[in-house]
Parts: structure tokens; sequence; C-alpha cells
């Protein structure tokens, strides 16, 4: 699924998400409850009155179907990702990882308000809260940044298969 597809939908339709701060939500929500329904993403990835086009629903439904089936626990091999922009540069790659985190945290608030993380979980939490405040300033020619950028790609992908 294309990163600029899933941008261009939440364009039209004025979301305050980015599509990556929308997948950290679905997968958030799924790595807390792999049964939510995907009517609990989707309304609060965009207004409940909003009047969405049947084929951009369907299109948003997917990514998040798609990320129920690549978190699910019984599939042999771990291949969930972040879902952030493949051809961009490595600053706005930092950004869309920035806003994946965040929308992780509030996904995990939102699908469970109650109660206290704790051991390695919590750790994780606190590293995302970090997270969020990444300096985008990076060079793309800068081999130091593109491995600290893949280091917590990595570190955020094996995350959440500690939370789940």
């Amino acid at each position: 699924m294309a990163y600029q597809l899933l941008s261009s939908i939440f364009q039209r339709y004025d979301s305050d998400l980015t599509p990556a701060e929308a997948h950290g939500i679905a997968s958030a929500m799924l790595c807390v409850n792999g049964q939510i329904e995907s009517e609990h993403w989707f309304k609060e990835a965009f207004n409940d009155e909003m009047d969405i086009v049947e084929e951009d629903k369907a299109v948003l439904i997917e990514l998040f179907e798609q990320t129920r089936k690549l978190l699910n626990p019984e599939e042999s091999v771990f291949e969930f990702d972040l879902f952030l922009p493949q051809d961009a540069d490595l600053a706005q790659q930092a950004a869309s990882l920035a806003n994946w985190s965040k929308g992780f945290l509030w996904g995990i608030g939102y699908a469970r308000s109650e109660g206290d993380w704790q051991g390695e979980t919590e750790g994780i939490l606190r590293d995302m809260v970090e997270f969020t405040k990444l300096d985008i300033e990076v060079e793309d020619d800068n081999d130091e940044d593109e491995d600290a950028f893949i280091q917590i790609h990595e570190y955020l992908r094996m995350a959440v298969l500690t939370i789940r």
C-alpha cells in the first residue's frame, strides 16, 4: 500500500493525522485488543460527520486490516513494519517516525485507559515519548543519522512485538 495514496486521502478530508500517525494509532489499538473493530480507529482518524467516499474508506480499512494480520501472533513470521514513506528523504522519514510514535502512544491511551504498564513495556513507552521529540534536522548524506534512524525504526518494530 503506497504511503502517498493514503496521504492524499488524509489531505482530501482535512484530517489532522498523517498516515504514519494513523498507522501508529491502529497498531497500538490492535496490540491491546487484536479483536477491536476498524470502525473505532476510523472514527479517531476522521470526524464522525465527515462523508467519506466508500472507495477511500475501503483503502483505509484495508490498512487497518492488513495491520491486524501482520500483528497476528499466529503468523509464523513477524512481518509487521511501521507505515512510513519509502521514497522520502531522511528528514521526512524521521518526522514520520516521530508521528508514528505519537500515534502509537495515543492509540495505547485510547485502547487501554486504565491500568499500569510495567517492566519492559513501561520503558518502551517512555522511549516512544522521547521519539516523538526526534530532531528532524538530519542530513541525507550523513551515515550516522541514517544508522540512528534504522536502529530506532527496528527498535520500534520489535517494541510493538513486545507490547503485543
